[in-house]
């Protein structure tokens, strides 16, 4: 079997990233490059932290919803405060400090409750989950290894693919 092409190495790290954060859009992943790439320091870092800063990331990585796609659901559908306020926008920017929780009936539904005890994942150390209470809080902005991705990523071809 022929060896992939760099284009194509590029183009399948970006696309796995891109599938970690749901339904991105090729636009939205790209803005995300870019205004990651217009900030001081890393740009591999700061493209992470800018992903995993988003609502629907957070509401994931606390294990308030089983899946990305479910987490966006929750947001989409007004079960989800940001700060006491009822947010409805999937790629929402977190700061630091953010606390989020579900509110209304949600809290006691099926899905929510099986996502919290699931064993299939664990919350990252920049969050701070009380799981019975429902609500967690954005600790601090990520570094790439801080992130638990299921398989291995490569954000510096990523990098390489839009820097072209």
């Amino acid at each position: 079997m022929a060896t992939k092409s760099t284009y194509a190495q590029q183009l399948t790290a970006k696309q796995k990233i891109k599938n970690q954060y749901g339904k991105l859009t090729e636009t939205q992943f790209r803005l995300t490059y870019e205004k990651a790439n217009r900030e001081k320091g890393d740009t591999v870092e700061n493209m992470i932290g800018l992903l995993e800063s988003r609502l629907d990331s957070a509401v994931y990585r606390l294990k308030l919803a089983p899946t990305i796609n479910a987490a966006r659901q929750l947001i989409v559908h007004k079960h989800i405060t940001v700060n006491g306020k009822k947010v409805n926008i999937p790629s929402y920017r977190l700061s630091v400090g953010d606390e989020i929780e579900i509110i209304g009936r949600m809290r006691d539904s099926d899905i929510t409750q099986a996502a919290i005890v699931a064993n299939d994942r664990d919350i990252p150390d920049y969050f701070e989950v009380d799981s019975k209470k429902l609500k967690g809080k954005y600790t601090r902005i990520p570094k790439f290894e801080d992130v638990p991705y299921p398989e291995q990523m490569e954000p510096n071809l990523v990098i390489e693919f839009y820097s072209r």
